[in-house]
């Protein structure tokens, strides 16, 4: 046994208490790293792609980048508007934020259309994505305003008091979230070992990972950008991989330990568990690394964020169940040993260890598989096909502002502001950059391009024309009437990009041109993705086959994995756009339906899912595998592997159904369709895939599921109704006799 599991396990539980402290000074110094380098922040610049990201990148080097603006609507508490006294608040008000230097200006009062209400627009400096961590220096003036005229109502919005809003929200939902999760893991956890130590174990190794993988991640950021999204994917992830990880060691260590009727040491029982279910949390922690390295290849910051959070988090869960949990292990084992040693000096009967092979009821569903395999499997399959239909009614957009929560407060004022004033809902920019010999003729074409959308009732008005100091760059902005998701602001882009720049500003020789905006925005990032799509499923299929084949040295269950792995998440990705596109299950849920999904969740489904379902794959087919080296028939190593670990399978699926359903409790519909699609395809994997369609498929194929690995063939002492239990058994017993007392038990 020279693997490095083991190796890392014998080292741990020969020196526990270095182990343990080890681990808490990795976290620390972890944090501490994280701490001292801070966070390195996704910029503007980071989240440009299409043409509106070159738009935006070329008004950028001319100067004349939109800018992150506030408005503050001053109106009535009763009755109708004061002119006098609004306009002497927009006059303080506009006084103090000229004087902070936050702000780059402020532009003139503007009456709404039924004169009720008047609006003060302020820009500030910065890039958009700074915007959010300024605007309390301006909400604080509108405040001070607001008590200078007391019958006056100011409300701000804008998209940094916007963006801070969800900031907040974000963060509250997080801490229902944990406030969820963690009690109901820790009581599944108590009802899987029936001891409130053994439960703690999982749950404080997880928590003291994502505390290390949150320092980590700090430093990785310097590298990858983090999107705002990392702590979030850590959280998630973190808990559901770092609980499942130290179940699959502590459950197969407790299995070993009722088998050998406690007649192995705990430092035995640590290596047996170190060679069998380490080798399979290590092997799943790189199928997780591995799959969801692909969402680099999106080439998108919060696709790459959300990669780096998944990947430091899973390594660090696998680092602590090798490190940390054997030493761990071996003081709770000498712990109990000692009660025992206790018990029998008072003369009581030694306590009868709880069985983990599996009972009636998994007995019972395994039935159906074992009895009549090509059924179950051709029903399973079909009702897996007809969670997939709705699929082909999938619409895929970028979720925009106007679909967050009206929760917080400057998102209720935002929808007053479209109502009061419909002209300022959407902007569209057009940039052009040419020769600066050019700059009175591309200042023409705009012009020209500025009186063909007054024509057009898409459109409703046009600013001037600005011009960059070297006469490089030009900008026009066009308003539009519509709300940012509407069909309406989608068509006046197609209008804009398909007619009008054509046959204006793409007459002139040599310029570059496009449109930005939020529009553009909205637009421009499903294609970009869709245009990755292609790249990054196959590198995830090939990513998948290729742990696969290596895990269990088969091509069959290779290609077996991979097709239940797109089966289970085009299934759960079918019962997202069944619930989410339609209205029915608003109240249900509590969501608003926006008649879409989410542009990144169908591939971080992908993504994710490929990866978590490895968890699975890899513990349930180790276990059928390890019982065929050990000499059983086919038939029967998959039958008795997949009932000895469909206790440990269900208690990890319940878990990270759990951290998943929490995220359907916020209030960002992305994360809610993230949260909800995870926890779908989960239970479908662990309940459906594992328990019907998997044993169905192996048993229908017999030794076939193995090849072109012969190792069924040369497994030692090979007797076709032998039981792998009873030969486990005798290894394990065998393993208390040699000499250092360490099994001698070989799963390559």
């Amino acid at each position: 046994m020279k693997s490095l599991t083991v190796r890392m396990a014998r080292w741990s539980a020969r020196h526990p208490w270095r182990a343990i402290v080890g681990w808490l000074v990795f976290v620390a110094l972890c944090l501490g790293a994280g701490s001292a380098v801070g966070t390195h922040s996704a910029t503007t610049a980071d989240y440009r792609v299409g043409e509106a990201g070159r738009a935006e990148a070329m008004a950028a080097e001319g100067g004349l980048e939109r800018r992150a603006t506030e408005q503050v609507l001053i109106s009535a508490r009763s009755g109708p508007l004061d002119r006098d006294a609004a306009e002497a608040a927009a006059g303080d008000l506009t006084a103090r934020m000229e004087r902070l230097p936050e702000v780059a200006g402020v532009a003139d009062p503007l009456p709404s259309g039924d004169r009720r209400i008047l609006m003060v627009e302020v820009a500030l400096k910065g890039e958009e994505r700074d915007a959010k961590d300024k605007v309390d220096a301006v909400t604080g003036q509108t405040d001070a305003v607001a008590k200078a005229y007391p019958g006056l109502r100011l409300e701000e919005t804008g998209s940094p008091s916007i963006s801070k809003g969800v900031d907040e929200q974000r963060g509250d939902d997080l801490a229902l979230s944990e406030k969820i999760t963690l009690p109901i893991t820790l009581i599944t956890l108590l009802v899987v070992f029936g001891s409130v130590t053994m439960a703690g174990v999982p749950l404080l190794l997880a928590l003291s990972s994502i505390a290390a993988a949150i320092g980590l991640s700090m430093v990785a950021s310097q590298v990858s950008p983090d999107a705002g999204v990392g702590t979030n994917v850590i959280l998630m992830i973190g808990l559901a991989v770092g609980v499942d990880y130290t179940l699959f060691y502590l459950k197969r260590e407790r299995e070993e330990r009722a088998r050998s009727g406690d007649r192995l040491s705990s430092e035995a029982l640590v290596d047996l568990a170190a060679a069998t279910s380490g080798r399979a949390v290590v092997i799943s922690g790189l199928a997780v690394v591995a799959s969801t390295a692909t969402l680099y290849l999106a080439s998108d910051v919060i696709f790459s964020s959300l990669a780096t959070g998944t990947i430091v988090v899973v390594l660090v869960a696998v680092a602590s169940s090798l490190t940390a949990l054997p030493a761990m292990l071996v003081k709770l084992g000498e712990r109990e040993e000692r009660r025992a040693r206790r018990r029998a000096e008072r003369g009581k009967p030694a306590r009868r260890p709880r069985s983990e092979s599996g009972g009636r009821v998994w007995a019972a569903l395994l039935r159906p598989a074992s009895r009549h395999p090509l059924a179950t499997l051709c029903v399973s399959v079909l009702a897996l096909l007809a969670l997939v239909i709705p699929l082909a009614g999938l619409k895929i957009t970028e979720m925009s502002r106007d679909t967050h929560s009206r929760d917080i407060a400057a998102m209720r004022v935002y929808d007053r502001l479209n109502e009061a004033f419909p002209d300022q809902r959407v902007t569209h920019q057009v940039v052009v950059r040419a020769d600066a010999a050019r700059s009175g003729e591309v200042g023409g074409a705009l012009r020209e391009l500025a009186r063909r959308a007054d024509a057009d009732p898409l459109f409703a008005g046009a600013s001037r024309v600005r011009t960059s100091a070297d006469h490089r760059i030009s900008t026009l902005e066009l308003k539009v009437p519509h709300l940012g998701n509407s069909d309406q602001a989608y068509d006046s882009l197609d209008h804009l990009r398909e007619d009008y720049l054509p046959a204006t500003v793409g007459r002139v020789d040599g310029a570059e041109f496009g449109v930005s905006g939020d529009v553009a925005r909205y637009a421009d990032y499903p294609a970009h993705q869709n245009g990755k799509l292609p790249l990054v499923l196959g590198a995830l299929l090939l990513v998948t086959f290729a742990m696969t084949a290596y895990a269990f040295r088969s091509l069959v269950l290779a290609l077996i994995g991979v097709l239940l792995n797109v089966l289970s998440a085009a299934a759960a990705l079918g019962l997202l756009v069944l619930v989410f596109q339609g209205t029915w299950a608003e109240g249900l849920l509590d969501f608003h339906s926006t008649g879409s999904i989410g542009s990144r969740v169908p591939l971080f489904l992908f993504v994710i899912l490929f990866g978590l379902s490895m968890d699975y794959q890899v513990f349930v087919v180790s276990r059928i595998r390890e019982a065929v080296l050990a000499g059983a028939a086919t038939r029967q190593a998959v039958l008795d592997g997949i009932r000895r670990s469909a206790s440990v399978v269900t208690s990890a699926a319940v878990v990270m159904t759990t951290v998943f359903v929490s995220f359907v409790f916020l209030h960002i519909i992305e994360m809610k369709q993230i949260g909800f699609v995870l926890a779908a395809a989960v239970l479908l994997d662990a309940f459906i895939v594992r328990i019907m369609v998997l044993p169905s498929a192996m048993l229908l194929l017999g030794e076939a599921s193995w090849w072109p690995s012969r190792a069924a063939g040369r497994a030692p002492g090979r007797t076709a109704g032998r039981a792998p239990g009873r030969t486990a058994g005798r290894m394990a017993a065998a393993s208390a006799d040699t000499a250092d007392g360490r099994p001698a038990v070989d799963v390559r």
